[in-house]
């Protein structure tokens, strides 16, 4: 009987070229790959070989040869960049001023694209096994620590803690002593950050608990990275990670399942706001697990319960994923210059009707002082059941609190890392000769730590392998047994510049994390499992009060900034003719009163030239520095308001509004000559001519008129995009009332501007109505041929019977009772727009103008009025500022 392992002749003859393109693909990979230090742990070689599983990775990239591997690498990284750009990957970089009262500013942070590297970090099997008992260990350790703490602290008493280190650290929460929260589980996601040392062995070098960032960008990086060498992640069994997000959203929901009565809980994702540092990630992990996310001004606590302030009124909320650091969670009982938090929600808390992951005030397990206490912590609760020592060591530590540390470890400081015990405690780090002076003025403030020469990392650029610094950032998920489980992967970051630095704020970058596996590969997917009746009502995501106010003002800003470009158009064309001064009257006045121009500037009867250089050094101004609010002003208010909707914006629709303003201005400079200055004032000499920005006024058209599709066929008809679709008409509304008051109404000394047929063709055009006003009227300017189509026609969306017949059709579909909606369709006229033929028969021109100016006045101002009962129905300040118009 044959060997069962033997190989047969024409096998053998097959493989043979295989294993030699293999080989020379490693060797390809080998030779780009710059000299490492021998005294640091190199990820891709050992020795002067690769190791197995990189040269398992380079056998199925495709190249067996340097110059075809170069191109494939390159390749690969400009397609990762492309898709990060594509999906709007960000994060926030903050500026050396901090943002006052807790809250986040635009002037603060700048959103950077996300960086991530097209090759992986891979780890061995045997590796991740090691890592994974080690990180359950910990993440049990913290577990039953707060535990402790937060009751009989036995921990202090027997004193394996110091009680200094516990109590001074702002993230020990006074409030919630002796608490349990329900369930009795504090933690249900922990990071650790880990590193290779250079004996190899994988070191701990900090701990998250409060809310562990990343889980967003790590799902982000694998997406994209994966699709990069789909033979590689399939040949070297890379374990899936959705499991570990599908765990995570299942222990929360059976913990908050008890709060919510045994019924369908309703959980939200609490985020910062905006421009917090990874906020990217908090919408983009909302929208993976199906959660709403929400800002501390989206909630509120009523009757010891916290609730959800939507457009359909308060909804219960029984478990928050929180993103929001412990002290800015409650302004009346911890910082009270926070205005990002939900006051009462501690007091929730205590009364156990909310399920927070994580539970607040694990805040002081960050400290890298308590790294010094840990291993004996865990040996003495080995001799009453626990798991023995710490297989995943730390960093040797000493808090310098403690005498004896600090007097054993003073003579060698200097070759030292020194960290704050106390973290954002305001401590300035002292240089290396005050050490020792900052440690006797205060010495519970300072941890020393030895440094963690960390393993080097491959990094594709400027065609060859870079060594790299890297730390690996693993996630443990509660299982909802008591238990622990290890996200197969993580966030790696790796340092790009010389002082080793891995933070993304520094100039770091991303790798994805590859963990093979010997055993079955986990199959699941996050798709949801089959749906029961009662599901349903709690599938269809809320719309908060402030996410529908952004909606509403989406809506408004994209019609305003259409309105103002379409103007501006008008303006520049009419500027070189001849066109008579009732006319350059009304556009000036519209200019005016839009904020094309600022309040004083000259009107094009009083001076075209002064007028011209205003208009053109205001387009860009996005901080309306000059008092005129802008097309730039209108497009960056414009991108605020969406970047407060990335859960509920595509990416596309979200990419196109954030480069609309880029492109805009930049469009504007090339018309400059590359000078962007002559655009910050009009006394400049650099600005561009009339002609020059038509490209840049002809592109924007076309984005503005592909963001409104978007907007009309691209969201879901919830109340959100009601509202949306409101606060768009309701612009609508003022912009065509305004324009047709202007263009009406006899200028004293000057006469009406419909007058000419220049000033019909022009009002017509504002209000994108001149090819059906030919083809229905021909050459006939009279006004009741202007009031036909532009006041009478509902069939005419750019008219006022347009506008109000669809407004009214949008504020029936609104949520509330019927009597709010008749108190909001009782601003507006009952039907078409007012005003009939039958009140306009027999009248005069004259006649005729004074009821249009009339109807027009009335529709403009009611159009306010209506924007402000919405926003007093429907929304709430979400920091207790005003919305800028």
């Amino acid at each position: 009987m044959p060997n069962a392992t033997s190989t047969h002749p024409d096998d053998a003859a097959a493989a043979a070229p295989a294993a030699a393109h293999r080989a020379a693909a490693a060797q390809a990979l080998l030779d780009h790959a710059l000299p490492a230090d021998p005294r640091d742990f190199d990820e891709l070689r050992a020795g002067r070989s690769l190791r197995p599983a990189w040269a398992a990775f380079a056998g199925h990239l495709g190249a067996a040869d340097t110059s075809s591997l170069s191109a494939l690498l390159n390749q690969r990284r400009q397609q990762v960049q492309q898709r990060l750009r594509q999906d709007g990957v960000t994060h926030n970089v903050f500026g050396d001023a901090p943002a006052a009262a807790g809250a986040s500013t635009p002037g603060n942070a700048g959103a950077r694209p996300w960086s991530l590297e097209p090759l992986p970090l891979l780890i061995e099997p045997a590796d991740w096994a090691h890592i994974s008992a080690g990180v359950v260990q910990r993440a049990a350790l913290l577990e039953h620590m707060l535990s402790d703490l937060a009751g009989p602290q036995t921990l202090l008493h027997q004193g394996l803690l110091p009680p200094a280190l516990v109590l001074r650290h702002p993230g020990w929460l006074r409030p919630l002593q002796g608490h349990r929260p329900p369930g009795g589980r504090h933690l249900y996601v922990v990071a650790f950050d880990i590193a290779r040392g250079a004996d190899g062995r994988w070191w701990l070098a900090a701990q998250r608990t409060q809310g562990p960032s990343g889980l967003g960008y790590v799902l982000q990086n694998r997406l994209v990275v994966a699709a990069q060498f789909p033979q590689a992640f399939k040949e070297l069994r890379v374990q899936r990670i959705a499991s570990a997000y599908r765990l995570l959203l299942t222990t929360l929901e059976q913990q908050a399942a008890a709060v919510a009565g045994n019924r369908t809980p309703r959980l939200a994702l609490l985020t910062p706001g905006p421009y917090s540092e990874t906020y990217f990630e908090h919408a983009y992990l909302a929208r993976y697990l199906g959660l709403p996310l929400v800002e501390g001004g989206d909630l509120t606590v009523r009757g010891e319960r916290l609730f959800m302030k939507t457009v359909e009124g308060l909804e219960p909320v029984h478990g928050l994923l929180r993103r929001l650091d412990d002290n800015w969670c409650d302004p009346l009982e911890l910082r009270a210059d926070s205005t990002l938090g939900v006051p009462g929600l501690l007091q929730a808390a205590r009364a156990g009707t909310v399920v927070m992951a994580n539970a607040l005030g694990s805040g002081f397990l960050e400290s890298p002082a308590l790294q010094a206490y840990l291993p004996a912590i865990a040996q003495h609760l080995s001799q009453h059941g626990g798991q023995g020592a710490l297989t995943l060591p730390s960093l040797p530590t000493w808090w310098c609190g403690d005498e004896a540390a600090w007097q054993s470890v003073q003579a060698q400081a200097v070759h030292k890392v020194l960290r704050n015990t106390f973290p954002r405690s305001g401590q300035a780090m002292p240089a290396p000769a005050e050490v020792a002076a900052a440690v006797h003025d205060d010495p519970d403030a300072w941890t020393l730590q030895d440094r963690l020469p960390m393993s080097r990392a491959p990094v594709w650029g400027d065609g060859a392998l870079w060594l790299r610094p890297a730390l690996v950032r693993v996630y443990a998920i509660a299982d909802g047994q008591g238990g622990w489980q290890v996200m197969p992967g993580g966030m790696t970051r790796v340092a790009t510049r010389d002082d080793g630095s891995v933070s993304m704020q520094r100039g770091g970058t991303s790798l994805d994390t590859w963990v093979m596996t010997e055993g079955p590969l986990d199959t699941f997917s996050m798709l949801p499992q089959r749906l029961q009746l009662h599901d349903l009502a709690q599938r269809r995501r809320p719309v908060s009060s402030r996410t529908g106010e952004n909606l509403f003002w989406l809506g408004r800003y994209t019609e305003r900034t259409e309105q103002l470009l379409r103007l501006a158009r008008a303006t520049l064309a009419l500027l070189p003719t001849d066109s008579a001064a009732p006319v350059r009257q009304a556009v000036s006045m519209l200019a005016l009163r839009s904020g094309l121009v600022p309040a004083g500037a000259p009107t094009l009867v009083q001076s075209a030239t002064v007028f011209e250089r205003l208009l053109l050094s205001s387009l860009a101004d996005a901080q309306a520095a000059q008092g005129a609010c802008s097309i730039g002003y209108n497009l960056a208010a414009l991108e605020r308001a969406a970047h407060s909707l990335r859960d509920r914006l595509s990416p596309e629709h979200w990419g196109l509004v954030r480069t609309m303003g880029e492109s805009f201005k930049s469009s504007l400079a090339h018309a400059s000559a590359g000078s962007l200055g002559g655009l910050s004032g009009a006394a400049s000499d650099t600005l561009p001519s009339a002609a020059q920005v038509g490209p840049a006024l002809d592109l924007l058209g076309l984005q503005l008129a592909a963001v409104t599709g978007m907007q009309a066929d691209r969201m879901t008809r919830d109340h959100g995009w009601r509202l949306l679709t409101v606060g768009r008409l309701v612009e609508r509304l003022q912009g065509v009332a305004l324009r047709l008051e202007l263009f009406v109404q006899v200028q004293p000394g000057q006469g009406q501007a419909l007058g000419s047929l220049a000033g019909v063709e022009l009002l017509v055009e504002l209000l994108d109505s001149l090819i059906t006003f030919r083809a229905r009227y021909q050459r006939h300017e009279d006004l009741l041929a202007l009031a036909d189509l532009l006041v009478l026609d509902a069939t005419n969306p750019r008219s006022l019977a347009g506008v109000l017949r669809r407004l009214r059709l949008e504020i029936d579909k609104l949520p509330g009772s019927a009597a709010s909606l008749h108190e909001l369709r009782a601003l507006l006229p009952a039907h078409g727009a007012g005003l009939t033929l039958e009140q306009m028969h027999g009248s005069s021109d004259e006649a005729l103008a004074r009821q249009l100016h009339s109807l027009a006045q009335q529709l403009g101002s009611r159009a306010g009025e209506l924007a402000e009962r919405v926003g007093h129905h429907y929304f709430t300040p979400a920091h207790g500022l005003d919305q800028r118009v």
